[in-house]
């Protein structure tokens, strides 16, 4: 991992352009230094996430009980880190891929979704890259640092985040609190489900329907259907 980031500064045009879905569904864009006008802990995710067998992650939704609706999550390690924002009693807001970040760098045209964006009480705002640290290259250094950027002249506080702290995630597991679980007995279901895939190898595609008393195993046409009904439940 070659360069600083004070080096990847050097052949970046500013300003960098902000790229968001917000509630209703409207694409939005706006500049980097207008952009801590914007409650991005209620927008839409910029991009989808997917469910398919081979993926090597293991993506899903978790049910925040700090803001009563699910956030996603691409791997296990992102999971760690939403289950932590949504312990956390400083955040009462969070939102799982809230923008796009548009920019011209060394080698041209760059992009980069932070994976998650949360709002503390006291209205600040924090920006969580989550990545191992055995994972980054130096397009990610380059992504970070200009994200780094952002928040500092938006005002926010910007974390880039690897393996969590073991005995903080034993204490944050839906095993030992209540909160991801939902109230609504339909979607505790998919909750479940949901829930008992993030404990088996190959994530929701391989797993077998046991939660929801059904006749046999769901097939993965059914399980596929089920993650795009969610997804469809939670544009609304």
């Amino acid at each position: 991992m070659g360069g600083t980031a004070a080096e990847w500064f050097k052949g970046l045009a500013w300003p960098v352009e902000v790229h968001f879905i917000d509630a209703t569904g409207a694409a939005c864009r706006v500049v980097s230094s207008s952009c801590s006008a914007v409650r991005f802990e209620e927008v839409r995710p910029v991009r989808s996430f997917r469910w398919s067998p081979g993926l090597g992650h293991y993506p899903g939704w978790w049910w925040a009980a700090t803001t009563g609706r699910h956030v996603g999550y691409e791997s296990w390690l992102e999971r760690d880190h939403v289950q932590a924002l949504d312990f956390d009693q400083e955040i009462v807001g969070i939102a799982s891929q809230p923008f796009w970040l548009r920019w011209e760098g060394e080698r041209g045209q760059r992009r980069h979704a932070p994976d998650y964006f949360a709002r503390r009480a006291d209205g600040s705002g924090v920006v969580v890259d989550v990545r191992a640290d055995d994972r980054i290259e130096d397009k990610d250094v380059e992504a970070f640092a200009v994200t780094a950027q952002l928040c500092d002249l938006a005002g926010w506080e910007f974390r880039r985040v690897g393996e969590i702290d073991p005995v903080l995630r034993a204490n944050i597991s839906p095993k030992r609190t209540s909160g991801g679980e939902p109230p609504d007995p339909f979607r505790r279901t998919l909750w479940r489900v949901r829930a008992s895939a993030a404990d088996h190898p190959g994530g929701l595609a391989r797993f077998r329907h046991r939660d929801a008393r059904c006749s046999r195993p769901a097939s993965h046409s059914t399980l596929g259907r089920l993650g795009r009904r969610q997804t469809r439940l939670l544009r609304r």
